[in-house]
């Protein structure tokens, strides 16, 4: 069995379903799911929106290959209304799904980049993942989640989403 590890976001339509949606989907797909976090606002990453973003991290026991599982995330993105290529670079999406780990293993492929290259660089990936996996250690940093949320020069606010 192999562990995956995923981020979803969203900041259009309405992100609580989208999230939820994407978090059944996947489960669907990959098979275990071992844990979620709680939805988690913030404000866009690298661009200016007026909407918050919701995030959420979904762990998962799955069969499938990392190659597999990106196909489905894909696929997911793609069910849900997310058309790839449209805005390239940063920007407002319906959904937005990313392969955070893989195990603890490393892949660089062109299609394919494992850990995710910018995770020690995002609170709202890393606040989430603190409170899912705070032990596992980055397998290319070598330092725990706990520990990159801690050095994590990101200033911007992440909070949890309120029960509505």
């Amino acid at each position: 069995m192999n562990k995956i590890v995923i981020l979803t976001g969203s900041n259009l339509g309405n992100p609580e379903i989208m999230l939820s949606s994407a978090a059944k989907e996947l489960s669907n797909n990959f098979g275990l799911s071992l844990v979620n976090s709680p939805m988690v606002s913030s404000p866009p990453w690298g661009f200016n929106h007026p909407n918050d973003f919701l995030n959420q991290v979904l762990v998962f026991e799955t069969t499938k290959s990392a190659l597999e599982c990106l196909q489905i995330c894909l696929e997911t993105e793609k069910k849900l209304g997310r058309t790839r290529g449209v805005n390239p670079g940063y920007s407002a999406r319906l959904i937005d799904i990313d392969i955070l780990f893989y195990n603890s293993e490393i892949i660089k492929t062109e299609e394919l980049c494992i850990p995710h290259p910018k995770i020690h660089e995002r609170r709202f990936t890393l606040f989430p993942l603190s409170l899912v996996i705070p032990e596992f250690v980055h397998p290319v940093l070598n330092k725990s989640i706990s520990e990159l949320l801690k050095e994590c020069i990101d200033e911007s606010i992440v909070k949890l989403k309120s029960c509505s």
